[in-house]
């Protein structure tokens, strides 16, 4: 993003968050930290320390969202875009996947091959134990 880009983003989270409170000392980099956050898909405690403290920037993130200040974030920057309502969005709590895709059995208990038999191993022993063989254990 260019400078300009950041001015107007920093602008619109600033009127986004709430007047209570204490302030976050640095917006640009906690936005930077979520950005990163999400682009890489990794836990909070694997957050690069430029950012600062992984908990601190977890904490506010928490509270900010708790608030309600995102969603104000991103309808004030949708209401800034000319291009806005062209884009659609979807996230995977509203994507059903097919029952076999959670890995759970379905199908037919048995598979039937075209040849049954042919050069599979027994699956028991065909015949009875002898008696000597059994009491041999005891």
């Amino acid at each position: 993003m260019t400078e300009d880009d950041w001015a107007t983003v920093l602008r619109v989270f600033a009127a986004s968050c709430s007047r209570r409170g204490a302030k976050g000392r640095n917006d640009r980099r906690f936005l930077e930290a979520l950005h990163y956050f999400t682009v890489h898909n990794i836990t909070w405690r694997a957050l690069p320390k430029d950012f600062g403290n992984w908990n601190s920037v977890w904490k506010r993130f928490w509270r900010l969202s708790r608030a309600g200040v995102f969603e104000a974030f991103f309808e004030a920057l949708a209401a800034l875009s000319e291009t806005a309502h062209l884009v659609q969005m979807f996230d995977s709590t509203i994507v059903r996947a097919h029952v076999s895709a959670a890995g759970a059995k379905g199908g037919r208990a048995t598979r039937r091959s075209a040849a049954p038999g042919a050069a599979s191993p027994p699956r028991s022993t065909s015949r009875p134990i002898g008696m000597a063989t059994r009491w041999a254990f005891a």
